[in-house]
């Protein structure tokens, strides 16, 4: 009976000790600790515009951040290069995708560059044009206006119908700075307000000529050689292919939060090695400087 009576006490110690551990925070049993909660989402809307020409790269990169962090929105518009720089230069939204440079006029906006890949840029045509090579002497003569006709160039005596981009465009800006060494285009060009419908427009009209980025390439059209020289990612790297750009996602100022995350994840080994090369761009890496 004794005995009985010791153990008894003892268990009762013992429990009593064990609640108040508890009522002091402690625990007996050991737990896992939870991970952290990412610390670098602060936000859960926001906002990029502007190239084309770059929206099929920023469109995936977006699609993969929001499927990672679950409630981030990501809102992506075209509009070109010069739209998407002066809404982020006015703060109306968080990134300004863009093909060319922030001219001088914007300079004072606090803009801050983030190369994120290189877009090569191509010559397209009709199917029906039989040219297959312009020299850049010809193709800046066809852009500005004095040659109007495809036989003038090797072709059969057909019409040249330009299908370019709005003044706002980055493609345009690039094809006139790298092609036609800043002259400007020919106010004759039918403007596209996207990259995709100036494709579409160049399938379907008779005679045309255009410029996309390789990204948007289609068996719908044509394109050309340039001074002989096909392209190719191989032929931008060497040096051989001229008309590339680099390509600029800018913020106001540093990112900071989301914004900064999701510029991370594009700028990321994950995202560059499996992603860039597939969709048509070139890896700022391979470059040579």
């Amino acid at each position: 009976m004794f005995k009985s009576k010791s153990r008894v006490a003892l268990v009762s110690t013992t429990l009593i000790a064990l609640l108040a551990l508890v009522g002091c925070g402690q625990t007996a049993v050991p737990t896992t600790t939870p991970a952290p909660s990412s610390t670098s989402i602060d936000k859960k809307t926001i906002s990029a515009a502007g190239s084309t020409a770059l929206q099929p790269l920023v469109k995936l990169a977006a699609d993969e951040f929001m499927a990672k962090n679950s409630g981030v929105q990501v809102n992506l518009s075209g509009g070109g290069s010069m739209t998407g720089l002066n809404n982020v230069a006015s703060g109306s939204i968080e990134i300004g995708n863009s093909d060319v440079v922030s001219p001088e006029e914007l300079k004072s906006a606090g803009l801050v560059d983030h190369q994120v890949c290189v877009a090569p840029f191509l010559l397209i045509v009709n199917k029906d044009v039989k040219v297959d090579n312009l020299t850049k002497a010809q193709a800046a003569d066809i852009f500005t206006g004095k040659i109007t006709n495809w036989k003038d160039v090797g072709g059969q005596d057909l019409k040249i119908s330009i299908i370019g981009r709005a003044a706002s465009s980055g493609t345009r800006l690039n094809v006139e700075k790298i092609v036609m060494d800043g002259q400007k285009m020919t106010d004759a060009a039918a403007a596209q307000d996207s990259t995709g419908n100036l494709l579409t427009g160049v399938a379907q009209t008779t005679g045309a000529i255009g410029y996309i980025d390789a990204a948007y390439l289609k068996d719908t059209v044509k394109a050309l050689k340039f001074d002989g020289v096909a392209y190719s990612p191989e032929a931008v790297i060497s040096g051989q292919y001229p008309i590339y750009s680099y390509e600029h996602m800018y913020t106001k100022g540093e990112p900071t939060g989301t914004v900064k995350a999701f510029l991370d994840y594009i700028m990321s080994a994950e995202f560059q090695d499996k992603n860039v090369e597939k969709t048509g761009f070139i890896p700022v890496s391979k470059m040579k400087k």
